[in-house]
């Protein structure tokens, strides 16, 4: 059982690395176009449209079950004040790290949920480690870009979505082995983060996602969140 966990866990965690690989092969291959900006900016509205349907569809949803109103409030609250101070903290030293923070927001929880899940589902388990390798895509090969443009160096960014992709398997075997008896704790960590995407994704992600003149683009969200949909209904 284990080293399924472990497997599962890591296939939801290693398409951080893999978003990236595509992401510098894209940044080098392919020309600088209008059609290359129209790629990038569907991507990134795509990635937004699963975050959205991850808070909806699985962070809150899960955190509402287990917790009464005030904790949802102040968890939720907390979350958004908080990458609030973040976001204001990392714009004054000129960085554009707020997809990332997304990410990360949105993986680690849905990593201890998911080892949470498989000790008393394991075939939901599965599916919601599809579910997450799927969001972290798209995620990861936005990221990257902004990392580049922040000033990051490929291999400095690549060696860190690297070991970023193991954070899906410590949160997996965290949740296994310790907040498994703890539901309410693992509620408010789902709570608290749904708060800090939400914030990211109006505040960064979707305004930043979106083209002058091209209505297109906003489509990727709704296909990203069709894929929340899916995956939530197949679980």
């Amino acid at each position: 059982m284990l080293t399924q966990l472990i497997l599962f866990s890591g296939f939801a965690g290693i398409t951080v690395f893999i978003g990236g690989i595509l992401a510098n092969y894209f940044n080098q291959r392919v020309n600088e176009t209008p059609l290359k900006q129209e790629i990038i900016h569907t991507l990134m509205s795509f990635g937004s449209g699963i975050m959205l349907s991850a808070l909806a569809l699985v962070l809150i949803p899960k955190g509402m079950e287990v917790l009464e109103l005030l904790p949802i409030v102040f968890s939720f609250l907390l979350g958004a004040i908080l990458f609030m101070l973040i976001d204001q903290y990392l714009a004054k030293k000129g960085g554009k790290t707020a997809t990332v923070l997304a990410m990360l927001m949105d993986f680690i929880p849905e990593s201890i949920a998911l080892g949470a899940v498989f000790a008393i589902e394991p075939d939901m388990a599965i599916l919601l480690a599809v579910f997450i390798g799927l969001q972290n895509l798209p995620e990861a090969f936005n990221s990257f870009r902004d990392l580049i443009q922040s000033g990051f160096t490929v291999n400095k960014t690549l060696t860190m979505f690297f070991f970023l992709s193991f954070i899906g398997i410590i949160g997996a075997l965290i949740g296994h082995y310790v907040l498994s008896d703890y539901p309410a704790l693992t509620a408010h960590l789902m709570i608290f983060a749904s708060g800090g995407i939400l914030y990211l994704l109006i505040q960064d992600i979707i305004p930043e996602s979106k083209l002058n003149k091209n209505y297109l683009t906003s489509l990727g969200a709704i296909l990203g969140f069709l894929v929340g949909i899916i995956g939530d209904k197949i679980v």
